[in-house]
């Protein structure tokens, strides 16, 4: 096969993967017109159009499907064959790719990271922060970080976090104007910032346990976040209530920038899992990582 041809495909599967030539010619480390006329030189080789094209999104033609599933997992096996051999390395190399959620990363991912890749530095890890349920296989995660109850039956999953509880919280000015919520009903009288999930398009439903009871509330409010960092910050400016795990505003209720309430309805969160495909052959670096998050009970 002629190197260009290989070189094409390459670049060919980079977009129809990504569905946009702005990020795989960022994937690729090329300029963006450079790789449109890479794959107008594919497409005039082969004389069959690949790609459909419009000025919002790019998607494979039925010849690009083909091409893209008989194609794809050659060069995945010339990748995975190219990982195995770090294996013969004194110490383990090579990149990870890891959908997580904010608050996974910040309390979980980065301090065991902070504390083993000083001594690997040839492992290079990249964490993309999402709360959709991301499909780690089409978007090629090595691994995904979502709670318990949320890893696929198909998928490895390992604990790295122990159950932890939800706080609601607003800040002491916004309390002064309305009267504390005492149940998840008196929550329809309140501003409550909301969190966006991609996936659904939905916003995040409230879950509240007590006694056995459970109940599910579909906040209303003049905000919507895509972060809980916003969400904290908003409700410590005064803007409503919201509904975060309770490590991550427990130094602003000891401070006194927030107060809880409804703490008898807080509901315990099945702690983090990182999950992977159970058929996937974990590279070396791979496996330090797993051990490395690994929820010591």
């Amino acid at each position: 096969m002629a190197r260009e041809t290989v070189t094409d495909l390459i670049a060919f599967l980079a977009v129809a993967r990504e569905r946009s030539f702005t990020k795989a010619a960022a994937q690729l480390g090329v300029s963006q017109p450079s790789l449109s006329y890479t794959i107008r030189t594919l497409e005039a080789r082969l004389g069959l159009r690949l790609l459909t094209r419009t000025t919002r999104s790019v998607a494979p033609t039925e010849a690009g499907e083909r091409l893209l599933l008989t194609v794809g997992p050659h060069f995945d096996g010339i990748e995975a064959g190219l990982a195995d051999l770090t294996a013969l390395r004194e110490k383990p190399s090579g990149s990870l790719r890891i959908t997580s959620v904010e608050h996974a990363s910040d309390t979980i991912l980065s301090p065991a990271l902070a504390k083993l890749l000083p001594d690997y530095p040839d492992i290079k890890v990249e964490i993309t922060n999402d709360y959709g349920l991301t499909d780690i296989v089409a978007d090629r995660f090595d691994a995904g970080v979502r709670l318990g109850e949320q890893v696929a039956k198909d998928m490895i999953g390992v604990r790295i976090g122990p159950d932890f509880e939800q706080a609601l919280v607003g800040s002491p000015a916004y309390l002064k104007k309305r009267r504390r919520p005492r149940t998840p009903h008196d929550l329809s009288d309140h501003d409550c910032i909301n969190l966006r999930l991609p996936t659904s398009g939905g916003v995040y439903l409230w879950p509240f346990a007590k006694q056995g009871q459970s109940v599910r509330v579909r906040p209303e409010g003049q905000l919507t976040f895509n972060t809980i960092t916003l969400m904290r910050d908003m409700a410590i400016a005064g803007l409503g209530l919201a509904f975060l795990p309770e490590d991550v505003v427990r130094e602003d209720i000891e401070d006194g920038r927030l107060v809880r309430v409804m703490a008898d309805w807080s509901p315990t969160m099945p702690g983090y899992h990182l999950y992977y495909p159970s058929r996937r052959q974990p590279t070396p670096a791979f496996t330090l990582l797993v051990e490395a998050l690994r929820h010591q009970s």
